[in-house]
């Protein structure tokens, strides 16, 4: 429970902090001088340029910035430039409230891009909410909440992790080991695996949590073996994933053996992993470097342009990328960086994004989008084994299932 109590103590604090503040709420994040003004329009970015998460931010970043370079050159937005002001979250959950707090109450960013971990995206939450901002999340996450300062453009619950427990169940994998890192996602996600599970014919054989960034996987390894599962559900996030792979693999115990699905290791993670390690594992994402539509051989040949040969794509460099495309139009249509006329804005909008044609559902501000259950191959790259045909309505609090009743009461 380490993180997930840091959490809670980090909105505690940030409540505190607010509440003492004698600086009145900001008007819409700055807008009403950005719209007077003639000069670039200002957005943050805000992610982990450091720390433990930077592997998997860094790139992330770098998908806005070339989504905003895209929209210069065609000329910008409303005949303005936009302008990214880059702030560095440092892996640290205050650090994200603080930063946040920064770009809109001191530069007037019109809006926000940022954040991976939800211990991030909660501590931002009450700042944008406080502050009339409006954040862009790009990560999957545990559903359960639903802002009106935040759009989600990564999956929700029912377009990743119910999907993909459906298809395991289908291919006849029946006993689940849930292993995942010591905070809120994890648990949460847990919770709703194991709802579903009971609800349709599964087990749970094993359940354990480690703190971030631990790395000594042994125990929880013999654990598995003695609970002889059918797969593993793995919640792992950042460098724990590198040592739980290489351990499994050096107990002896292959994909054949007892597959692992992930849902959150995409290609950046198995570059970091090591293919070799989790070739024959399974993912569950939304889009793939692999995703065979016009516009991702565009978005993979211009970011390889731009950042190397090397680098690949994934789910939540996509969802980032799309983010920063949507609310550019968004502005434009409404002819403002207007919270309010943005978000309403966006709900006329249809986005032929790399993933395919996505939307922003007006009730929750989360995305429609097509879920994808993936193989990772031994170049790295991952193969879509099924996806759902037509993007999902996002249902980030499970209403439509009825074996999740009470979850969101729980949260």
């Amino acid at each position: 429970m380490k993180y997930y109590i840091k959490c809670i103590s980090v909105l505690s604090a940030l409540t505190v902090l607010v509440g003492c503040s004698t600086q009145s709420a900001a008007p819409s994040s700055g807008s009403a001088q950005q719209t007077a003004d003639k000069g670039p329009i200002e957005v943050g970015v805000l992610h982990s340029l450091s720390g433990t998460m930077s592997i998997s931010e860094v790139p992330v970043k770098d998908a806005e910035l070339m989504a905003i370079d895209e929209i210069n050159k065609a000329g910008g937005v409303l005949g303005r430039q936009i302008k990214p002001v880059i702030e560095d979250g440092a892996s640290d959950w205050p650090t994200f409230a603080e930063k946040a707090k920064q770009l809109l109450l001191q530069d007037h960013v019109a809006a926000i891009f940022g954040g991976w971990t939800s211990a991030s995206r909660k501590a931002m939450l009450p700042v944008v909410q406080q502050y009339k901002g409006l954040l862009f999340y790009p990560v999957q996450y545990e559903g359960m909440e639903a802002s009106p300062n935040i759009v989600y453009t990564g999956a929700a619950p029912n377009q990743q992790i119910v999907p993909a427990v459906d298809w395991l169940l289908k291919q006849g994998k029946k006993k689940f080991y849930l292993l995942g890192s010591d905070y809120v996602f994890p648990r949460t996600a847990n919770k709703i695996i194991k709802a579903q599970l009971k609800a349709e014919g599964g087990e749970v054989a094993g359940e354990e949590y480690t703190p971030l960034g631990h790395t000594d996987y042994s125990t929880v390894i013999n654990h598995i073996k003695q609970a002889k599962p059918d797969v593993i559900f793995n919640t792992l996030n950042g460098d724990s994933n590198v040592a739980f792979f290489k351990q499994l693999k050096n107990a002896g115990i292959t994909p054949i053996d007892i597959p692992v699905m992930s849902v959150s290791v995409a290609e950046q993670e198995v570059k970091g992993i090591g293919p070799q390690l989790v070739a024959g594992d399974y993912v569950a994402w939304n889009y793939y470097e692999t995703t065979n539509t016009p516009e991702n051989k565009t978005f993979v040949k211009d970011y390889q342009a731009k950042y190397g040969a090397n680098r690949v794509t994934d789910d939540p460099i996509e969802a980032a990328y799309d983010a920063v495309h949507l609310w550019a139009e968004a502005v434009q249509k409404a002819g403002s960086t207007n919270v309010d006329k943005v978000k309403a804005a966006l709900a006329d909008i249809q986005y032929k994004a790399p993933e395919g044609t996505v939307k922003i559902d007006p009730t929750n501000q989360h995305m429609w989008k097509i879920a994808r259950i993936g193989e990772i191959e031994a170049n790295g790259q991952i193969k879509e084994v099924w996806d759902s045909k037509k993007p999902i309505e996002p249902d980030p609090f499970l209403k439509g299932y009825t074996w999740a009743k009470g979850l969101s009461a729980g949260q």
